[in-house]
């Protein structure tokens, strides 16, 4: 059933209602049609909504209709309310300021989009007879105050329980002190119907401690860093308030809340003096632990509950080892992707920014599509980089949606040119997609922004034929940089920015194979090459050293395949071991090369490297923030020093994927699953072996069926490996010490010896 054409208006009340108006309107059901058979109600808004029927919410969805570049696109959902009609109704629609006009950012600006909030819905409702009723949002409809008087996904929202109930939204309501509505202008061809899911609960916590800080504040410990709200059922007297700060860790026992920056995370209840529900819907926060203030009694542990909140996603891939400070981290890496995954991939969930980066989902889109089915969640917000590209006449912004075009950038940030990695993600998500699942649609959806950031990039090379000029972020937080300078890294910018493009240029000639466009496939192809030999004239010296000889370079160079003889490869390899050994097995890549440094030595033939550098606990590593307590991955590798204080960087989130981006190392040499056609049409069983993990096993849920593979490695050197073939799938089995082989469909096991004996790699 489509709702075209439209004949809904985008509505807005007459008066602003503390920001969180609501709208009704009532209706009764044709007669002489026969019974009512569907009703379907399509809606969306100028903020975020919440939908009504008769009293009854519409869905489960939360913060719709979500985030998107709403100058291009503003998706609306559908819903199913039928159960829900009655002979008489009200249609109601709560309104919140959202990402549409709320706080974005860290300047302290809001209201990017519009000044005023807006309702859009057409419910049709068809009778047996055939005969289809139209109620849409016009100027008949009423608005009115709420019981939320403040609200912002920032700062918080305040909830005055003596105000309104729910009852507004039935017919028992007397609404003749309501205000009425005006029309907004709004084009609905920039209506859009999800690809993406919709943002829902997904899970309750319940706190595991409640205790008294040093200067006296009830702290709950919900003991997981997750992203949501608190709520609770509560009673005591009128006009009593209770307030709820959060923050994602403590310091000195108290909330840490500076890394926030000015976001206020708090929420507010003020008691009608009977029993009042608290929810507040209308923002969310990330966070561990909640400062609660006002409580009417001694609070308890099964007082209260945190509400898990993010975009509706199916897993489909697990990891596990012998090892349980790389199972925490795994745990670690999939938190960090639901408190980022919500509606779009974001860099954190907590502070003043909250932001579509490009550049971290564009190294964690292999390892998310390996945890969970976000095919239909990244293409969504893909579309809205190809839209916000368009509009930049092929430049691919640091953020999706772009509202930082609407800013004044920090002095660190000049106006914004293509940018190695971040920009990237226009090709490497696509891509990424395409390998996890085997749908061309993806890549010929997508072709366009693919193509159109690649030749702008190959506008921006200089005569040489290296991108070695404007500014790029590079190696971003190297952790050798000083906490207030994340772009000061070790590595060459030119020399990253370089062999992500040969990268680029490589995956978008291969797409234009793919897709038939011969001309473009042999344009890109000799694009890469020409950055190819530019890479290994101007950056490799004659001992075969890359140009800034640090940790990065060389990840890059082996992981994109930039080096053009077996020779330099070899060097390479080589010289990665050496460096990593020379710092003691600690990281020292930043957002550029840690996503790819374990698949450089590992592919490279320096395996046990790999092993001692991911299994290595003092900082900077990977397992540092889990010795210390981490339940999702941090920004920086020390967010908090050893000592538990925090960063003193001005940037520091205790929730961000981008370092996360390991578990695609874990899932597939670790592991041993990869494709060797998209969408695991073809699978290569490929396990590696190191000390530190005695056991390994992984599952992947495919297109074509269940992958797993498992294998354990005992004290004397066996190595015991079973792995599973679903039906129709094509396979190959390369293990250590044996031939490499083809298996059919199936579970099979096998036995080899001779390998390093399990054990501490230390």
């Amino acid at each position: 059933m489509t709702a075209l054409p439209w004949s809904a208006t985008m509505i807005a009340p007459d008066e602003e209602f503390g920001g969180a108006p609501l709208l009704r309107k009532e209706f009764s059901l044709a007669d002489d049609h026969g019974d009512a058979v569907t009703a379907t109600l399509h809606a969306t808004s100028f903020g975020i909504f919440e939908a009504f029927l008769n009293g009854s919410r519409v869905g489960d969805e939360v913060l719709a209709p979500g985030w998107s570049s709403y100058e291009w696109r503003l998706r609306y959902r559908s819903y199913d309310v039928t159960g829900l009609l009655q002979p008489d109704n009200v249609l109601g629609a709560a309104l919140g300021n959202g990402w549409y006009r709320g706080n974005l950012s860290w300047n302290g600006n809001s209201a990017f989009y519009g000044k005023e909030l807006g309702f859009f819905g057409q419910l049709e409702i068809e009778y047996a007879d055939g005969f289809v009723q139209t109620v849409s949002s016009d100027l008949s409809w009423q608005s009115g105050p709420a019981a939320t008087i403040k609200n912002d996904l920032y700062n918080g929202q305040t909830i005055d329980a003596r105000s309104a109930g729910d009852t507004w939204a039935g017919l028992d309501w007397d609404p003749t002190e309501w205000r009425g509505v005006h029309a907004l202008e709004f084009d609905t061809a920039r209506l859009a119907e999800p690809i993406g899911p919709p943002v829902v609960r997904n899970e309750v916590i319940k706190p595991v401690h409640v205790f008294t800080s040093p200067s006296g504040k009830t702290i709950v410990d919900f003991g997981q860093n997750l992203v949501g709200w608190v709520r609770f059922t509560v009673q005591g007297q009128r006009g009593a308030v209770i307030i709820l700060r959060h923050a994602e860790v403590l310091e000195d026992g108290e909330l840490g809340v500076r890394p926030l920056r000015t976001a206020q995370a708090t929420d507010t209840l003020i008691l009608s003096g009977g029993q009042d529900f608290f929810e507040p819907t209308f923002t969310f926060h990330g966070f561990r632990y909640a400062e609660v203030t006002g409580w009417p009694d001694d609070l308890t542990a099964d007082a209260v509950e945190a509400v898990v909140v993010h975009s509706a996603l199916e897993r489909t891939g697990h990891f596990e080892c012998s090892n349980e400070l790389v199972n925490q981290l795994h745990k670690n890496i999939v938190w960090g992707l639901k408190g980022n995954f919500l509606d779009l991939p974001t860099d954190c969930p907590q502070r003043n920014e909250r932001l579509g980066w490009t550049g971290d989902i564009a190294v964690f889109a292999p390892t998310a599509a390996y945890l969970y089915d976000v095919k239909d969640f990244l293409q969504d917000w893909l579309l809205d980089l190809a839209a916000e590209q368009t509009a930049a006449d092929g430049l691919v912004p640091f953020t999706v949606p772009d509202i930082l075009k609407y800013e004044e950038h920090p002095k660190e940030f000049p106006a914004p040119e293509s940018t190695a990695l971040w920009s990237e993600a226009a090709v490497w998500v696509p891509w990424a997609l395409w390998e996890a699942h085997g749908d061309p649609a993806v890549l010929s959806r997508q072709y366009g922004s693919m193509s159109a950031h690649t030749r702008r990039v190959e506008g921006l090379l200089s005569e040489n034929g290296l991108w070695d000029q404007g500014f790029q972020f590079g190696d971003w937080l190297d952790p050798d940089a000083a906490p207030d300078q994340p772009w000061n890294s070790k590595a060459d910018n030119g020399v990253v920015a370089t062999a992500c493009l040969y990268r680029t240029a490589r995956i978008t000639a291969e797409t234009a194979s793919l897709l038939g466009y011969d001309q473009d496939a042999q344009h890109f192809a000799s694009l890469a090459q020409r950055v190819r030999a530019a890479f290994n004239i101007h950056y490799i010296g004659t001992d075969g050293t890359i140009a800034s000889d640090c940790t990065t370079v060389y990840a890059l160079a082996l992981a994109f395949n930039v080096l053009d003889s077996e020779e330099k490869r070899i060097f390479a390899g080589n010289r990665l071991s050496e460096l990593v050994a020379k710092n003691d097995y600690r990281v020292s890549t930043g957002f550029a090369g840690t996503p790819f440094v374990t698949w450089a030595l590992s592919e490279s033939g320096h395996v046990a490297d790999a092993y001692r550098l991911l299994l290595e606990e003092q900082c900077p590593s990977w397992l540092y923030p889990v010795t210390m307590g981490a339940t999702t991955v941090w920004e920086r590798w020390d967010s908090m020093l050893p000592d538990g204080t925090i960063n003193p960087g001005e940037m520091t989130s205790f929730n961000h994927y981008a370092l996360g981006a390991v578990a695609d190392w874990l899932h597939k040499v670790v592991g041993g699953i990869r494709p060797l056609e998209p969408g695991y049409a073809k699978v290569l069983y490929a396990p590696r072996p190191g000390q530190g993990i005695d056991w390994a096993k992984t599952s992947l849920a495919t297109p074509h069926g269940l992958v797993a593979s498992e294998w354990h490695l005992t004290t004397d050197g066996e190595f015991k490996y079973t792995l599973t073939v679903p039906d129709g799938v094509a396979a190959e089995i390369d293990l250590p010490s044996t031939p490499r082989q083809t298996v059919e469909a199936g579970t099979h096991t096998f036995t080899t010896t001779g390998l390093v004996p399990a054990g501490d790699p230390k």
